[in-house]
């Protein structure tokens, strides 16, 4: 059996190789337009930094070492023109010319391509780059040892600009980050986006949110804003996303759905016979909320190519669908998220609870703890996990990991308590912050508990309620919400009937939340109405400072 695969890298690498783990006879043959067939393509921005040093340790096999170990027919600079499903072949172009090319399964795995609007004067800046490929970093490179650029600016503010931000402002140049968002990694929700726009700031780096390119002048040495603020740039990188490669799919009558992706059953099979597809490509399930969804990560699509595999070979694997977990560092901070964001649970019509912790990544007596900020998202119907978020310098992946983990096996808020993880003081708190999430949620889901988020103050105040503060005094002389009233948690039921009306409802608020709590049990079980602000003042102000006196 001759199975043809027309691209590599990490979905049509992995399928090749789990080809040929199945089956020995097997002739697999790899078509790769480019000059490389496996690379690391996460790892492309850590070139520009430096911190990956050697630029052959972005190719992590070659033709000659997966023909060695695999005998895998590997074809760089092999571009697949056409495909003729009636006869089961390709038309090839290499550099000798075209030729037809058989085959009795095929996959596709084409990858996606960088988004590329029309900008006026968008193709005739000579500094303007994208970062998809090997060749792409090669050129970034080869340009700034030439010119020497001073100024960079950073086209969206996803995971590939917050990487190519920070790898130039390693390399020495004055970056200003371009976002049509109001904030960056717009994957997050606004509050938790916060923390990485302060880390940029620290570094100067520039913001310009909210903002778009509306036209590149001088061959991209100014690029204008639809703000009317010119930029000036030495080098651009244009980072705002990307969209499945699939001309040649719909071209050999393949069907496609959202954004052109290839549509694909649950055996990652297309509408015509003896074709599959995988990778950034193609269409998914996004699990939380069973909608159609495109998720250009390594780890699905590596996933998909194995499971591609086994499937051609007669084993039962199950297209489910997938979550787009994914982290970021930006300097010394990680953001990280899986599942759904608020945004997208609005948009989905799903009714959900929030809950914020600020925890820390390990035993707080323990010297070298950081925080974590951490948000989870739940169902208000079943208390089913729907997805999180998280920000801090260390930990951030090990807790989004593990609700990614909890999200894929259906837990709710309330199993969250009882997970059992590893713990001594360099590496943990005997309550974790997942644990510590599940708590929180659990008061909320079984009504202990009424939270309000940082956005839902302003209108809870505008009705009549009363903001009370129950920190220490000395902590009010950093800031306090305006027109918050103050009683320190420790005198609270001694004021509580003589200072506070039970008519009135009441919004509690201490430094991140869990105060407030109490004070709102102390005050609900003597008979108030009372909400407690979610996150406290900590999140409050970093999101609302111009409320804070």
């Amino acid at each position: 059996m001759r199975i043809v695969i027309i691209g590599g890298v990490a979905g049509g690498m992995s399928a090749a190789t789990r080809l040929r783990r199945l089956d020995e006879e097997a002739e697999i043959i790899v078509l790769e337009k480019g000059p490389y067939v496996s690379f690391a393509n996460c790892g492309l921005p850590y070139y520009i930094s430096r911190e990956i040093e050697e630029r052959e340790d972005l190719l992590v096999q070659t033709p000659e070492s997966l023909r060695a170990r695999f005998q895998i027919d590997v074809r760089p600079y092999h571009e697949a023109m056409s495909i003729q499903p009636d006869q089961k072949s390709i038309t090839v172009k290499n550099a000798e010319g075209e030729f037809e090319l058989s085959y009795d399964k095929l996959i596709l795995s084409p990858g996606a391509r960088p988004v590329t609007p029309p900008i006026e004067g968008l193709n005739e800046a000579e500094n303007l780059f994208t970062v998809r490929s090997v060749p792409n970093v090669d050129a970034i490179q080869a340009f700034i040892e030439q010119n020497h650029p001073k100024k960079a600016v950073v086209i969206g503010a996803g995971f590939i600009g917050m990487e190519m931000a920070e790898s130039l402002k390693q390399r020495g140049l004055e970056v200003t980050i371009v976002e049509k968002s109001e904030h960056v990694l717009p994957p997050l929700d606004t509050e938790m986006a916060v923390p990485i726009e302060q880390e940029l700031l620290k570094n100067q780096v520039n913001l310009e949110l909210g903002a778009g390119a509306k036209a590149f002048r001088d061959k991209g040495k100014k690029i204008e804003l639809d703000t009317g603020k010119v930029l000036a740039s030495d080098l651009t990188i244009l980072a705002i996303g990307v969209a499945p490669e699939t001309s040649l799919a719909e071209s050999a009558g393949i069907k496609t759905g959202l954004r052109g992706g290839i549509l694909v059953d649950e055996d990652y099979a297309t509408n015509v016979p003896d074709i599959y597809a995988i990778g950034d490509a193609i269409v998914v399930k996004q699990i939380v909320s069973g909608q159609d969804a495109l998720i250009s990560l390594a780890s699905p699509a590596n996933r998909q190519g194995r499971m591609v595999a086994d499937i051609i070979f007669g084993k039962k694997r199950s297209n489910v669908g997938f979550l787009g977990t994914a982290i970021v560092r930006v300097f010394s901070l990680a953001a990280a998220s899986t599942g759904l964001n608020e945004k997208a649970l609005q948009a989905t019509e799903i009714p959900y609870q929030v809950i914020h912790i600020q925890g820390k990544s390990h035993a707080s007596y323990f010297p070298g703890n950081t925080p974590i900020l951490l948000k989870v998202l739940f169902s208000q119907a079943d208390g089913k996990i729907l997805g999180a978020q998280a920000v801090g310098e260390n930990g951030v992946d090990k807790r989004i990991d593990i609700l990614a983990t909890a999200i894929k096996a259906g837990m709710t808020i309330s199993d969250l308590p009882e997970l059992e993880f590893t713990y001594a003081p360099p590496f943990g708190s005997a309550k974790d912050p997942v644990n510590m999430a599940g708590y929180a949620g659990m008061n909320i889901y079984e009504g202990l508990s009424d939270n309000i988020q940082w956005h839902e103050l302003q209108g809870e105040l505008s009705n009549g309620a009363l903001l009370l503060d129950v920190r220490n005094a000395a902590e009010l002389e950093n800031g306090k919400i305006k027109n918050a009233y103050h009683i320190p948690l420790h005198e609270l039921r001694d004021r509580a009937e003589s200072e506070l009306d039970k008519a009135k409802p009441i919004v509690v608020t201490c430094q991140v939340g869990l105060r407030g709590y109490l004070a709102e049990r102390i005050l609900k079980n003597l008979g108030y109405q009372v909400k407690n602000l979610d996150g406290g003042f900590s999140l409050y102000q970093s999101v609302m400072p111009e409320e804070v006196e």
